[in-house]
């Protein structure tokens, strides 16, 4: 049953980076030459660069998602907060493959929100984001201290 889960668990995150390269090529040919590719803290663009600095961010979730698929093949590489014995083995590791799964999800939900205010604000200036930056951080930072907890339960 676990593995039916992660599978689906991937083809999901699968779907998000085939998602945001959909949307990303969709609204390319639309975008102004110069585009915000970096903010202030109050939203504010503060540096325009060409329209191609579009694909950047699809790039990176690409990347990460090739990086923690890689993860998830070889657990025993990554870096445990907890010593891993052959009593914990499972539990760590069941814990990790949940939680790389989801992290991933929550990153290109940042990404994904990122390039979207990008292009809405490439024409217009007074749009907010759909999701606060702060909330996305505090959503991986809340993550984080779960995954923490479990794992210290587990140990």
């Amino acid at each position: 049953m676990e593995n039916i889960i992660f599978t689906i668990f991937d083809i999901f995150n699968f779907g998000l980076v085939v998602f945001f390269w959909w949307f990303t090529l969709k609204h390319y040919k639309n975008l102004p030459e110069r585009i915000p590719v970096h903010f202030d803290f109050n939203g504010k663009a503060d540096n325009f660069g060409s329209k191609r600095y579009s694909f950047l961010t699809p790039i990176i979730g690409t990347a990460l998602f090739c990086f923690f698929a890689y993860a998830l093949r070889h657990p025993e590489t990554a870096n445990f907060p907890v010593e891993i014995t052959d009593k914990n083995r499972y539990a760590q590791f069941l814990i990790m493959e949940v939680f790389i799964r989801w992290l991933f999800v929550l990153i290109m939900c940042i990404l994904m929100n990122g390039q979207d205010y990008m292009f809405r604000y490439s024409f217009d200036e007074n749009v907010k984001p759909k999701i606060p930056l702060s909330t996305a951080i505090l959503s991986v930072i809340g993550s984080l201290i779960i995954v923490f907890i479990f794992v210290a339960i587990f140990k």
